[in-house]
């Protein structure tokens, strides 16, 4: 049990902060900005059957985590914009594990949400380094638990979660011998 919570939480779970800082709001940022083409040199070579083997029992594959990276961030970054242009919105949650399933998110070639994923990173990352601590501290409501998150706390929250994901990749691609 202890293994499988390594192999599901390979840098731990996401631990905000009770104080965030401008420096690692920064250090955040640049984890944001780097991480498209960090996944690309990891993934970029794989072949299919690489892509389509599960990172964990239980877990999605490669192309499915691929997928999901980029649906994710696609969602954070609009979680930004109306935390920005409404008072403390209560946002649209989206059941990720369906996601995974549909059709796109086990079949489609994973250049297609790398480019997604460098695409909408560099609008995240021109849009975070423009707001001021105060536009940070701007917030929504998620549905799945009715708590209020700020966006300083989302910036952590994403960058953990590029981290997260990049380290099930990286910790598959170590112990299978393909890097």
């Amino acid at each position: 049990m202890e293994d499988l919570q390594k192999l599901k939480y390979p840098i731990g779970q996401f631990n905000g902060p009770e104080k965030i800082t401008k420096v690692e709001i920064d250090s955040w940022i640049l984890e944001l900005e780097t991480l498209p083409n960090k996944l690309e040199l990891l993934v970029g070579v794989l072949t299919d059957n690489q892509l389509d083997t599960v990172y964990r029992p239980g877990g999605w594959t490669v192309r499915q985590v691929v997928h999901h990276i980029s649906d994710s961030h696609h969602n954070s970054y609009l979680r930004f914009k109306w935390a920005l242009t409404e008072d403390k919105p209560l946002i649209k949650a989206y059941y990720e594990d369906r996601w995974a399933e549909l059709f796109d998110s086990k079949t489609a070639p994973i250049q297609m949400s790398l480019n997604h994923l460098k695409a909408i990173h560099v609008k995240l990352v021109y849009l975070l380094k423009g707001l001021s601590l105060a536009d940070l501290q701007k917030s929504f409501i998620h549905p799945e638990d009715n708590l209020e998150y700020t966006l300083a706390f989302n910036v952590g929250k994403y960058a953990w979660h590029g981290n997260h994901h990049y380290a099930h990749i990286e910790n598959l691609l170590k112990r299978e011998n393909w890097i």
